[in-house]
């Protein structure tokens, strides 16, 4: 996709017609005791039995299977016998391999999965928890000291007064929209309490965006790459995402104006500050364009500050280069700087637009839990000095990952992120889902390019996080290592 050819990121029309999309729902297939062929069969056994797949669903071919998982075509050949064995799927002449209706109770309504999304597999990491493999799907670690220094002066000093209080605050904590304020007073955009929301997490602010500007068949415009889990959301609204690459400025301009002027979208979703997998810092001049052509087209912007821990010098978030009749929501949370279990983000924009986002949240869950707003409120007056600390660690491992990267895969080529938790790592004449597979086989798991671009432009790509131990990064390197020889071997 070229920078003046923004292109549709859709929902595929027939689902396997690329064999990637069951690899991705296999997931992690290659665990357990047996061989090949039958932990395949007992991965597409489950996908079966667990609604993955549907009665009447067409499997690919063996061979395009086969070549997906990186595995040889006889075992494709052979996992298909054994279900069609245990009466699992048919295959006919002309037809190939459906999945065969099974016994037992229905199971009606939707499994969760969005229609062509690209994020299944990584939702499904976080819902079955740990696997033996080291996994990189996400860029997470532990919480910060200062929050249990802070849960324990709430619990002395705040709880009486929280417990005597009804508890019921859809526009969230009073403390708490205070301190969110004076947070994006500090960083260059003067805020007023009422001018802020507080969320389940930022993930919370893009569903109430979907369902406030989206329906059917609307149009978002979105950096390309992206994170899938931000794209999934839109997407299960109905939305159709047009992508926007970047530059070392952030989204481009030029792309920016011809999506804006050939789909005329319901809304533009952004990650200036720093962009998720790449990296990217949006330059100030860039933010101040993107804001001007936003409000040219009345179109309302999502910025999503949720990956800036807040460490090094920044331009404030986009809405405060926006002109008067522009429509920004800034939002941001402490899951990155502080801790992800702590689920409390926040987003600001124009008193209209915040009641408007209140009232789909009171619909919602009638209010964020106050315990975590009562704790973020202590923690983030605290921001700059844990993110200063934080952000110390995570170049420390940045350095050493990319020095370990330097020594085994010379080949691989990356820039250093402005910020961020994660590398972006071009893959020389490979397609990295192909070596996902193999990957797995040496015991990681890894996010191909093809999740966060399903236009194919950064197919050879994939995220590498580096918020991993040292002695962590270094396991992985070298299994890494392992997995590429094999792949690239003689």
């Amino acid at each position: 996709m070229g920078a003046s050819d923004p292109g549709p990121i859709g929902p595929q029309v027939d689902r396997f017609r690329d064999p990637g999309e069951l690899a991705e729902i296999l997931g992690d297939w290659m665990s357990g005791p047996g061989p090949m062929y039958r932990k395949l069969a007992r991965a597409l056994q489950r996908a079966v039995l667990d609604g993955s797949l549907d009665p009447g669903e067409r499997l690919p071919s063996e061979r395009s299977l086969a070549t997906a998982l990186v595995v040889s075509r006889a075992t494709v050949v052979t996992a298909y016998d054994e279900l069609r064995g245990l009466g699992i799927v048919d295959s006919r002449r002309g037809s190939g391999t459906r999945v065969v209706r099974q016994p037992g109770p229905s199971r009606p309504g939707a499994d969760g999965r969005v229609p062509g999304g690209q994020a299944t597999s990584i939702f499904q990491r976080l819902i079955d928890g740990p696997a033996e493999v080291i996994s990189l799907r996400h860029a997470m670690e532990g919480a910060v000291p200062e929050l249990g220094a802070e849960l324990a002066a709430l619990l002395t000093e705040d709880l009486p007064g929280l417990m005597a209080d009804v508890g019921y605050y859809p526009n969230g904590l009073p403390a708490l929209r205070a301190a969110a304020a004076l947070h994006f007073t500090a960083a260059g955009l003067r805020t007023a309490p009422d001018q802020v929301l507080i969320t389940t997490g930022v993930s919370q602010v893009l569903a109430l965006a979907a369902q406030m500007y989206l329906r059917r068949r609307s149009v978002v415009v979105v950096e390309s790459p992206g994170w899938p889990g931000c794209f999934d959301v839109f997407r299960a609204a109905g939305a159709r995402l047009v992508g926007v690459p970047l530059d070392q400025d952030g989204i481009r301009v030029d792309g920016l104006a011809q999506a804006f002027a050939e789909h005329r979208p319901d809304l533009l979703y952004v990650m200036p500050t720093v962009h998720n997998p790449t990296g990217t810092l949006m330059s100030e001049g860039r933010r101040r364009r993107v804001a001007e052509l936003a409000a040219e087209h009345r179109v309302p912007i999502l910025e999503d500050n949720a990956y800036d821990i807040g460490d090094r010098d920044t331009p404030p978030p986009i809405a405060a280069y926006a002109p008067q009749s522009a429509e920004v929501l800034s939002a941001d949370s402490l899951a990155k700087s502080v801790w992800g279990g702590l689920r409390t983000g926040w987003v600001r924009a124009p008193v209209g637009t915040i009641q408007r986002l209140a009232r789909h949240k009171a619909l919602a869950d009638l209010g964020s839990p106050v315990l975590d707003q009562a704790l973020a409120a202590r923690l983030l007056p605290r921001l700059p000095e844990i993110a200063a600390a934080r952000g110390a660690v995570l170049r420390q491992r940045l350095d050493h990952l990319t020095a370990l990267l330097g020594e085994r895969l010379p080949a691989w080529r990356f820039q250093k992120p402005a910020g961020g938790a994660a590398l972006w790592i071009e893959l020389p004449g490979c397609d990295a889902r192909g070596f996902a597979q193999v990957a797995l086989r040496h015991g990681v798991e890894v996010v191909p390019g093809a999740a966060m671009d399903p236009t194919g432009a950064h197919d050879n790509y994939l995220r590498l996080p580096y918020t991993f131990p040292s002695d962590v990064l270094t396991e992985v390197a070298a299994r890494l290592a392992a997995a590429w020889a094999e792949l690239t071997g003689p």
